[in-house]
């Protein structure tokens, strides 16, 4: 049947006897022309012109030049293209086989041309071309007029809004007019045509900037609905992992800075002059900063949350119609006119295609709304969180240091304000579009059920609205169980870290079992309160999963009894996705308002911080951002030191402000700093410092002194302004002009800037080196030069006089090494000197130490005081003041300060102190005499530097075996770096880490996974059954005839009539739906527990396995291994073992099964369906593929980025004084800026890339349903399936729109969360130490060793098996109760002939012989119970006295007391409360260093083995203590063999025998007396250097 354009039913179709223009197909002719007009001339401008151009467009700033109207263009062109959409529909549909092609020819190509008009301006807009925006203008000037002529002609034959072709043609007329009113409008500004001059646009200046990489703001607004500028970024990441580079820079709009000045300024508008000192409200604040954002995404949100309602509506229409479709007649068509049909316009609505046309658009409009919506939340979130940090750490930076000293802030707070509390917010702002839109989603669900099905759906609403409550109950009690759940963890925590800092002590003395104990005891604890934990989880897991199926079962059960009737399929399955709608907003109801509550408590304790105390205004600090600032007491000359690198320093010289008070020209000569009359506080109002009278005299060496707490260094900082100035004042000098800075020794200033310049630069900073040292996370370059210029003498000379190349040489990188809490720490006396180089390094005039001596020993304290304060410093004519408690220093001082509880006791030279106040200078002098005496045999320190490089040689010597580190992130990285074929690369890192899932789940145990497996199939498969006996029930009732009765039920029943029938079906029916249901809702609580306690039994065993493994690993193990990383797996890993993958995996099997049996059951009810489904899951496959590699990169970017931005906080809280002093503050600014910045770029990628993903499933989804629909009404052509069955599929359809993008999200989670199971896993496979000797331990004799007779074979050492030996054929023989004394160069092997008595290390050959049994062939736990060892470090354990002397609690107190008496210990722990229970804190450091080593003596003493070994175990102990010491070993000791490995040769002067150890091998072996007799051996040199 050929078509025809105006149709050939009539003849007088083509007649236009009655005028041409009231034929009805001239009209739409007429409308054709404008359409094929654009497409004529848009063509081949589009193909001409951008072939040649294709590689232009992509320039980067161009691309995003929007026209003005941009957007609002874009909504016109698609609410154009839907109203073409229903257009054609209406023609289709009134046409009805018969051929009037003019019906919906137009309606088809006016949809090509919009399209075409949209294409074609986005190409003009990148290409910047507007004169080419004519031919658009033209174009809707001609269809708005051939649409007005067919509205005009319509109304004339009073054709009226009745009709739907009338209300279409006059939308269409509007849409017109609106896009002819932005076109004019563009012409208006960017007058590119009938204006002389055009205007000239530049690009925002963002896009100038080719490191911006975020282009959410700047693409048109289709890309930014779909995220399309994400494809590249993440199809890309599959090649090669995203990077820092790769996400480049915010945009200025999304800076922290930014955000911050608009926070900032609506913060502090609130202040009114009328009532300054009122709190301004945060809550206000925040509003009027990103309120506006959040309206905007409050509207999406509502669009979002109505358009959901479409899906149940259009279910119910199609279910409706599908019987009707089929008996309605053409006669009620609608009303000729002009001879044209014309449909009302109800009848469209009737039809099932449409609706399931616009079902499709509905679903895909609303899920673009909602992920708009969180889009914009999340960015708002996100600026609101980099404003408050700004906030925060502007804060910090004004301080008082009272606040900080007095304990009203302390560090931890700071963590939690910047870690906590902002997340708090940004996480409420997430959420918070939901609390005002889920009160209008919750009315409008319960008011449509009613309208579906009566009273009876009031009731399963309120089912489910009675049990939000308890939800909320659940919440608040599973917050509280994970804080319980907290505590004990840090306890376990703290446990791990002794044991793990403490383990050579428990190997060496066969402790591990005792304290590998004590942590599983915690555990248990914490096991307790985990599965509270999983049973609070499982319960709120549970209601999510039952809620539905209880609201349904509640709604039909009641319907039936009020009515007696079962409701028709359409109303029930629209109940059905109702009730599915109506759930997902309670449940997150109580979350919401769970996290409304924690934010209003963040809010408040961020209130409170930022109204805390700051550091005294009038003193001299620089304020904000800004540059120019108003002068306070130490401004004589800038303001700011600002970052070197930045320009601006050539503007800051000309901020010169007048100094508070102009001084005299005889106060400046000499005076670099002057106190007058000064009383300071630290913040209680009683002075600290009272009556400080004090001069500084420039250029000289000023040294402060006086007993420990009198106030020296309060008095360095009450001349630095931190201290509150009760009265009194600060003078600081300017430099008089003649004066140089430097004596021409290293010029380091650039060309540009006269020794003026730099004078008037760095006047106001003060090099000040604190007596707690502090250090930045960074290599030790950065912490010495400080952001300063790098000048290669200046930083050798200032290193040579710290002493700190033998350091360096030490470390990894050299200078370049990492140190801080990311990277290597270091020792006191190391930090200390890192400290003091800094202040020597910076070109300051002034320059502040204080007691830069106290960790260092006395060669060092020599060396630095000689090379580094009198030479570098006073060559250089800087101004020292320098706090000791070294007298021998004084005679060095130009000026002497006394202090004395809290005052100046004297002032003046030492001459002046020696006439005037003779005797202070007597007491001093007792005190230097004291301090000689110590300095003569003091070789003591020297040890100490030498231990300090010793132990840092000792955590890196294990380099050498840097194969052997099994760390599985650096393998990682050379495997991808070896890669370079791309393809494997990409297939290891799209791969699912199968092997590790399995791994895990076995140790859940293979019962639990069978429960968990077997009970989510059953589950499922009822919650299906449910469904499917709904179908049936329903369907059963409409065809009133048995027809879809089931098979059994037709066959042996004569059909009575309808009456009957229905009672007796239902009779069959009712029941058989509770059981089910109630089957249902049992087997999701079964469910939800079976997954909880599977994922807590495997984090049991994952635990239990580590702790044992780690505590027998050889002690090498240790060696290479660094602590942290240790430490990481049983802090980070087991957490996310303990709480996160349960939960991951239940909504991981839950999502995924639902998705699977949904599409079972829509194939099962249409097979055709299934033929949409393969390309389908092509597509869904490489989504998933390629967003789970992109997600888990920026989710590692985002987690790498967030450390150095706490630490950075937590660094700056640190050396708060020190950044003043130096006048840093700008400086950290600017890097905190970067880091926040940083951080936030990553988390806004990884959020829109979520958002990327949602958008996709959502799109598949929605087309799903649509095939869904296609298929069934296709095969209803057939009459396959029953209408309830359809109302059952379409259903099931709709829930996999929600659950697609879960399956991905949560694959992508648990992947990444998986690794920390890889990890622990990679550990687990380290080898034990064999604790299986070849005897059995009966077989050894209780009282072995008895006499303690030694002899050492033809002894080999070595690490490990792949290093070199340490030990090489050492023979030698002690006799029972011989003293022998061993000595020998560092690393000549003394300490590893030690290990070897207790097999720590690999003996391969040799023996060693103790009372006639062979040490190798001893059970290790017996053999090292036996013996006793004192190691040079000492260690304690937190707990008590006598738990530290005796962990096995086998001795009685009398044995205990006499231990301590023989250590010289017995008063003081008499003294202590609680005598031998008294407490020990974490690693003994409630005592001093020689106490703790006295205690690591009474340890030994306890055991009494006949075999001692102390190893330089008097390295850090006083000269007294040592001779004590010496005494009780040669008494207390006398019959037991005694081997001491020494670290000062006088020490073993007395003993029987001397080894002299040299590079493994023994040198010397004899009586002291015959090898002192041999003038040029080496045990008689060594004595010689120590005396």
């Amino acid at each position: 049947m050929a078509l025809s354009f105006c149709g050939k039913d009539e003849g007088n179709a083509y007649s236009v006897g009655q005028g041409v223009l009231n034929n009805g197909c001239f009209v739409d002719a007429l409308n054709l022309v404008p359409h094929v007009f654009l497409l004529f001339i848009t063509f081949p401008i589009l193909f001409i012109g951008w072939g040649s151009q294709s590689s232009k467009v992509q320039i980067h700033h161009n691309t995003w030049l929007h026209f003005p109207g941009h957007n609002l263009r874009w909504i016109l062109t698609f609410l154009l293209l839907f109203v073409h959409v229903c257009e054609f529909a209406e023609g289709v549909v009134s046409n009805d086989n018969r051929d009037h092609l003019h019906l919906y020819m137009p309606a088809f190509m006016g949809f090509i041309a919009a399209t075409t008009s949209v294409v074609y301006y986005h190409n003009i807009e990148t290409s910047n071309f507007p004169k080419l925006l004519l031919v658009l203008f033209i174009y809707w000037v001609l269809a708005f007029i051939t649409k007005s002529i067919k509205l005009w002609k319509y109304a004339e034959f009073s054709v009226g809004p009745r009709h739907l072709r009338f209300c279409i043609t006059a939308l269409i007329v509007i849409l017109y007019a609106l896009l002819m009113a932005v076109e004019i409008n563009v012409i208006r500004v960017r007058k590119y045509v009938f204006f002389a001059n055009p205007q000239k646009v530049k690009p925002p200046e963002d896009l100038q900037d080719l490191g911006v990489r975020f282009l959410q703001p700047f693409v048109n607004l289709l890309s930014k609905a779909t995220y399309w500028w994400m494809n590249p970024l993440i199809i890309g990441a599959h090649k090669r992992p995203i990077e820092l580079k790769k996400i480049g820079k915010l945009p200025i709009a999304m800076r922290a800075l930014t955000n911050y000045l608009r926070l900032k300024d609506a913060y502090e508008d609130q202040r009114t002059p009328e009532d300054p000192d009122r709190a301004p409200s945060i809550w206000r604040s925040t509003y009027r900063a990103i309120g506006r954002p959040i309206l905007l995404s409050s509207t999406f949100r509502y669009l979002a949350d109505l358009l959901g309602f479409a899906g149940p509506l259009c279910i119910a229409g199609i279910v409706n119609h599908l019987k009707d479709g089929d008996n309605a007649d053409a006669s009620d068509k609608g009303e000729m006119y002009f001879g044209v049909y014309f449909m009302s316009s109800i009848k469209l609505l009737q039809n099932t295609p449409v609706l399931a046309v616009l079902l499709f658009l509905a679903l895909i409009l609303q899920r673009t709304f909602l992920q708009a919506s969180y889009y914009v939340t999340i960015e708002t979130g996100i600026n609101l969180r980099g404003a408050l940090l700004a906030m925060i750490y502007n804060k910090i930076l004004h301080l008082s240091t009272s606040n900080m000293s007095m304990g009203e802030m302390t560090l931890g707070q700071i963590n939690n304000l910047v870690a906590i509390e902002t997340n708090q917010l940004m996480w409420f702002l997430f959420l918070c579009p939901n609390l005002w839109a889920m009160p209008v989603q919750i009315v409008m669900g319960v008011v449509l059920l009613y309208y579906l099905l009566g009273w009876s759906a009031l009731m399963g609403a309120s089912v489910i609205v009675l049990l939000a409550p308890i939800q909320y109950l659940i919440a608040t009690k599973l917050a509280d169980t994970q804080k319980n759940t907290l505590e004990h963890s840090t306890d376990r925590l703290k446990k791990t870290t002794e044991i793990l800092k403490g383990i050579k002590l428990l190997k060496l003395y066969a402790w591990e079992n005792i304290f590998c104990d004590s942590v599983e005891e915690t555990r248990g604890k914490e096991f307790t309160s985990l599965k509270t934990f999983a049973l609070y989880t499982s319960m709120s897991i549970f209601m999510n999963a039952a809620l539905p199926i209880a609201a349904v079962l509640a709604t039909f059960v009641m319907h039936y009894f009020i009515t007696c009737t079962v409701p028709s399929p359409a109303e029930a399955f629209a109940a059905l996705a109702l009730f599915h709608i109506l759930v997902t907003p309670l449940l997150l109801l109580s979350t919401v308002v769970r996290f409304a509550v924690k934010a209003l408590v963040s809010v408040q304790k961020l209130g409170e911080f930022l109204q805390s105390d700051e550091i005294g205004d009038d003193s001299w600090r620089n304020g904000d951002m800004s540059v120019p600032l108003e002068a306070g007491k130490k401004h004589s000359g800038t303001t700011k030191a600002i970052n070197r690198k930045q320009p601006v320093r050539y503007q800051m010289n000309n901020y010169e402000q007048p100094s508070r008070r102009q001084m005299k020209p005889t106060e400046i000569e000499d005076v670099a700093v002057k106190v007058s009359n000064g009383f300071f506080t630290w913040g209680s109002n009683l002075s600290t410092l009272s009556d400080i009278n004090i001069r500084i005299p420039t250029g000289q060496l000023t040294m402060i002194v006086g007993q420990v707490g009198c106030g020296k260094s309060s008095l360095l900082l009450a001349m630095l302004g931190e201290m509150q100035t009760i009265e009194g004042r600060v003078c600081w000098s300017k430099l008089p002009d003649c004066e140089m800075v430097h004596e021409g020794n290293i010029s380091w200033s650039e060309t540009e800037e006269t020794g003026e310049d730099i004078r008037s630069k760095n006047r106001n900073s003060v090099a000040y080196a604190a007596q707690k040292s502090w250090l930045l996370n960074a290599t030790v370059e950065d912490n010495i030069t400080f952001g300063g210029h790098f000048s290669k003498q200046r930083y050798k000379a200032v290193i040579d006089a710290c002493s700190l190349q033998p350091d360096i040489d030490l470390l990894p990188f050299g200078d370049q090494t990492e140190i801080g809490e990311r990277g290597i720490n270091l020792s006191g006396g190391q930090r200390q000197r890192i400290c003091v180089a800094r202040a020597l390094y910076q070109n300051t005039n002034i320059v502040f130490l204080d007691d830069p001596f106290s960790a260092l020993d006395i060669h060092l304290s020599d060396h630095l005081m000689q090379e580094g304060i009198l030479k570098f410093l006073q060559d250089d004519k800087r101004t020292v003041v320098l706090v000791t408690h070294k007298l021998q220093y004084l005679i060095h001082a130009d000026w002497i300060i006394a202090m004395k509880d809290g005052s100046v006791l004297r002032e003046g030279t030492l001459k002046d102190i020696q006439t005037h106040d003779i005797e202070l200078y007597d007491h001093w002098k007792t005190l230097m005499n004291r301090q000689d005496q110590d300095l003569e045999k003091d070789v003591q320190q020297d040890s100490q530097t030498t231990l300090e490089r010793k132990t840092l040689r000792r955590a890196f010597y294990s380099r050498d075996a840097k194969n052997l580190i099994d760390d599985e992130d650096e393998e990682e990285e050379e495997e991808e770096e070896d890669d370079d074929n791309l393809s494997t690369t990409t297939n290891r890192r799209s791969k699912i880490p199968w092997k590790v899932c399995w791994c895990y789940l076995s140790s859940g145990g293979f019962f639990m996974v069978f429960l968990v497996v077997s009970s989510n199939l059953l589950k499922h498969s009822v919650i299906v059954a449910i469904d499917y006996w709904l179908a049936l029930w329903t369907s059963s009732q409409t065809s009133k005839s048995g027809a879809s009765l089931p098979q059994s039920l037709r066959s042996n029943t004569t059909l009575p009539t309808p009456g009957t029938l229905e009672m007796e079906q239902d009779s069959y029916y009712l029941p058989v739906f509770i059981i089910l249901c109630a089957a249902g809702i049992i087997l999701c609580l079964f469910t939800s527990l079976s997954v909880e306690f599977l994922g807590l039994s495997a984090a049991i065993n994952l635990h239990h396995n580590l702790l044992n493994k780690i505590i027998h690993a050889p002690l090498r193990f240790f060696d290479i291994t660094p602590l942290g990383q240790i430490l990481n797996r049983f802090s980070a890993d087991t957490n996310i073992i303990d709480q996160h993958i349960p939960s991951t995996l239940e909504s991981l099997t839950r999502s995924t099964l639902l998705c699977l049996s949904a599409i079972g059951v829509i194939s099962s009810i249409t097979p055709t369906f299934l033929i949409t489904l393969v390309p389908l899951g092509v597509v869904f496959y490489f989504i998933q593929k390629y967003f789970r590699v992109a997600s888990k990169d920026l989710q590692d970017l985002d987690d790498s980025t967030q450390l150095p931005l706490l630490c950075h906080f937590s660094e700056t809280a640190e050396g708060l004084t020190t950044i003043r002093a130096f006048r840093h503050e700008a400086r950290f600014k600017l890097r905190m800026l970067e880091l926040t910045d940083t951080n936030n770029t990553a988390y806004l990628f990884l959020s829109t890339a979520n958002r990327w993903l949602e958008l996709r499933t959502d799109y598949l989804g929605a087309v799903l349903v649509f095939a869904a629909a296609g298929a069934s009404i296709w095969c209803l052509g057939y009459s396959l399936p029953s209408e309830g069955l359809v109302g059952l599929g379409l259903t099931y359809a709709l829930t996999v729109t929600n659950y697609l993008n879960w399956v991905v999200r949560n694959l992508a989670d648990l992947e990444v969360q998986m690794s920390a199971v890889k990890k622990v896993n990679s550990f687990l496979s380290t080898e034990s130490e064999n604790y299986e000797g070849s005897m059995e331990a009966s077989q050894v004799p209780d009282n072995w060793p008895q006499s303690g007779e030694i002899k050492i074979q033809d002894l080999s050492v070595r690490y490990d098996s792949t290093l070199k030996p340490v030990l090489k054929h050492v023979n030698a023989y002690i006799k029972p109760g011989q003293k022998v004394g061993i000595c020998g160069r560092t690393g000549s092997g003394k300490s590893s002939l030690s290990l070897a008595f207790f097999n720590m290390v690999d003996v391969f050959d040799g023996k060693i012989v103790i009372d006639e049994i062979d040490l190798c062939k001893l059970p290790l736990q017996t053999l090292r119970s036996r013996l006793s060892i004192i190691l040079q470090d000492p260690v304690l354990f937190s707990g008590s006295i006598r738990f530290n002397l005796d962990p096995e609690r086998t001795c009685t107190d009398d044995r205990l007391w006499e231990a301590l008496e023989i250590a010289q210990l017995k008063n003081m722990v008499k003294a202590l409360p609680g005598g031998l229970d008294a407490v020990v804190t974490e690693g003994g450091e409630n005592f001093s260093v020689g106490q703790r080593q006295l205690f690591c003596l009474a340890r030994a003493f306890v055991r009494k083995s006949s075999i001692l070994i102390m190893d330089e175990a008097t390295a850090s102990i006083d000269m007294a203590t040592e001779n004590i010491l010496q005494k009780v070993v040669m008494t207390a000791f006398a019959d037991r063999t005694v081997v001491t490995i020494a670290h000062r040769v006088h020490t073993i002067l007395t003993a029987d025998l001397v080894i002299v150890m040299k590079r493994g091998n023994i040198m010397e072996y004899d009586r002291p007396e015959t090898l002192l007799e041999q003038e040029d051996g080496m045990f008689a040199l060594f004595v010689k250097a120590d005396m």
